[in-house]
C-alpha cells in the first residue's frame, strides 16, 4: 500500500476510541486522523485535527466527513448514564447516521465496535440496539464493513463505573484463557490490523463484511 490513509475517529473520547487513536497517530499508513466529537479534546499530535459537532444535526456538519478513506465508529454510552432513550440515541441513531454520511461521502472502509452477542432480537435493550445499530449500517452497503464484538472490555476508565470494575476485577482474576474479556488496546490494534489487509487486498471492488467476535479479535489484535 502506497498511498497514505486518512482516518476518522467517532466516539474518540471513550476507552476503545482513545486507544485507537494512540496507535493511529503511531502507525505510518495513517497520514491523517480526524476526530470528530461533541467537544474537543487534549490530543495534540501533527496528524490529528479536531472537529466538533452537533450529533442531533450531523446534516448541518457533511463536510466534516468527505475526506476519510477509513471510518471508525467508537460511540457509545450507558443506559444509567444517558437513560433509556438517550443510550438508543447515541448507540443505534447517532452511529448509523454518521455512517450514512460517511458513506455518502464515498468512504470505503467503515469499522464498528459493536458488542459481543449483538441481536436485534434480543428482548435486552443493550444487546437489541447494538444488533439494530449493525443492521443499519449493514444497509448502508459500504465497500468494507467491519463489525467487532467484544465481550468484557478491561480498561482503567476516568469516569467511576464500580459495577464493570468489579466485572474486570473478576475477569482479570478467571479468564485466564483470555475468552470472555479483551482489553480495550487489543480492540484497537485489531481494528487497525484489518483496515490495512483490506487496504492492501488484490480484491478491489468486491463488497465485505467481517464480523469479528471475541476470540477473532484476540487473534487479529496480537499478531
Amino acid at each position: 500500500m502506497s498511498e497514505k490513509l486518512t482516518a476518522l475517529v467517532l466516539g474518540g473520547t471513550g476507552e476503545v476510541g482513545k486507544a485507537l487513536v494512540q496507535e493511529l497517530m503511531k502507525n505510518e499508513a495513517f497520514s491523517k486522523v480526524i476526530l470528530v466529537g461533541r467537544r474537543k479534546t487534549n490530543v495534540e499530535h501533527e496528524k490529528v485535527h479536531e472537529k466538533i459537532v452537533d450529533y442531533e444535526k450531523l446534516d448541518e456538519h457533511k463536510e466534516v466527513f468527505t475526506d476519510a478513506q477509513v471510518g471508525y465508529c467508537c460511540l457509545g454510552t450507558t443506559r444509567g448514564k444517558s437513560g433509556a432513550k438517550g443510550f438508543v440515541r447515541v448507540d443505534r441513531d447517532y452511529v448509523s447516521h454518521a455512517a450514512k454520511l460517511l458513506k455518502e461521502a464515498g468512504c470505503s472502509q467503515f469499522h464498528l465496535v459493536s458488542s459481543q452477542g449483538a441481536n436485534k432480537g434480543s428482548m435486552f435493550l443493550y444487546i437489541k440496539t447494538k444488533g439494530e445499530a449493525e443492521d443499519l449500517v449493514k444497509e448502508l452497503d459500504f465497500p468494507y464493513l467491519g463489525i467487532y464484538r467484544p465481550a468484557v472490555l478491561l480498561c482503567d476508565r476516568e469516569e467511576s463505573r464500580p459495577m464493570e470494575k468489579c466485572t474486570q476485577l473478576l475477569m482479570r482474576g478467571f479468564d485466564w484463557r483470555n475468552k470472555l474479556s479483551v482489553h480495550t488496546y487489543t480492540v484497537a490494534c485489531a481494528m487497525v490490523a484489518s483496515t490495512l489487509k483490506t487496504a492492501a487486498s488484490d480484491n478491489v471492488g468486491e463488497k465485505k463484511v467481517d464480523i469479528f467476535e471475541n476470540k477473532d479479535i484476540l487473534h487479529l489484535g496480537m499478531e
